[in-house]
């Protein structure tokens, strides 16, 4: 194999962090995962310098030359000055991490928020190629999405355009949000949405599979639950694929798409997506010529090719400017 250039991809995430080596067409050479620690910003860089120091050592580059370095991360970031301003409201530490990446290798940084990377390598070598006009909605933990209009993606005033989880889509709902008000979609909806509504209903349904494994409970597991017709996870799903539905019709009334594309794990849940479709208007989403779909790209490695494409500096929605 003999690869000239590679970029670093770097995608941080609440549970791990995700290092990799990756072609200029988006191949992913090679990639291993850590544990993050996102108790606070510094935890989180420190973690960050000790896992690429293992990498470098340990797994090693193919290409003959690395050209740069490219990182996706949770929370709010400022692409145009390279810092990192916070992993979420309350931990807030604005970090010039990409000054500190550049310091430690040499190479050249931008940095960008998770799913911005993930919006961005769905443009660059996913649905993108066909419509200048999408929304990529990221459906995992948490719940949140990436704009494109005219081929750029928005971020925002304050770089925090695309938290949708934070949209009420249930106005009589007592599910209280960290965002301080109720019916948040995240709160509904997402995979620990998903898990933490099963929590809150088994003991009105004790007989009920879920509550076998009450401490282990996940949102695949409730996922699993409603294929096997159980009668909570029923609910809860039902719920969730409403919600997502309406979110995703009111979306579309914003920004006028030809595409909705569905990421992140709990989407890749096929009675899961098929609710979602059949909860939508046909009128409410007529112009959404290509569809509501799910991402064609890996799910795990979709982050790191998305940030190491604005490492390779061919997109304009992460870095320095």
């Amino acid at each position: 194999m003999n690869i000239q250039e590679s970029v670093i991809g770097i995608d941080l995430g609440g549970t791990k962090i995700l290092i990799g080596e990756v072609t200029k067409d988006g191949e992913v050479l090679r990639s291993k995962s850590y544990p993050s620690n996102t108790e606070n910003q510094a935890k989180a860089v420190e973690v960050l310098l000790n896992a690429l120091d293992d990498y470098s050592e340990n797994i090693g580059f193919i290409a003959t030359k690395q050209v740069g370095i490219g990182v996706g991360l949770v929370g709010r970031v400022d692409y145009k000055a390279g810092i990192w301003l916070e992993i979420e409201p309350g931990k807030t530490n604005p970090t010039p991490l990409a000054e500190i990446l550049e310091a430690k290798t040499g190479l050249p940084v931008r940095l960008g928020n998770d799913v911005v990377c993930a919006t961005t390598a769905e443009k660059q070598f996913g649905w993108g190629r066909e419509t200048n006009d999408f929304i990529y909605l990221n459906v995992g933990t948490g719940l949140a999405a990436g704009f494109v209009v005219d081929g750029r993606i928005t971020q925002g005033g304050h770089f925090n355009a695309g938290e949708i989880g934070h949209a009420v889509v249930d106005i009589h709902s007592d599910v209280l949000c960290g965002c301080g008000r109720r019916g948040c979609v995240e709160r509904l909806a997402s995979g620990l949405g998903i898990k933490e509504e099963a929590i809150r209903h088994l003991n009105e349904h004790p007989t009920s599979i879920l509550a076998e494994n009450k401490t282990e409970l996940t949102g695949k597991m409730v996922l699993h639950a409603a294929e096997q017709k159980d009668e909570l996870a029923g609910k809860i799903i039902d719920n969730a694929t409403l919600q997502l539905a309406n979110l995703i019709m009111n979306m579309v009334r914003t920004t006028d798409p030809e595409c909705v594309i569905l990421g992140g794990g709990v989407t890749r849940n096929e009675h899961f997506f098929q609710k979602i479709l059949a909860n939508l208007q046909s009128n409410t989403i007529r112009f959404v010529t290509k569809g509501v779909v799910r991402s064609q790209l890996e799910k795990d490695k979709v982050g790191l090719i998305g940030a190491a494409v604005i490492g390779m500096r061919l997109g304009n929605e992460g870095g320095q400017e």
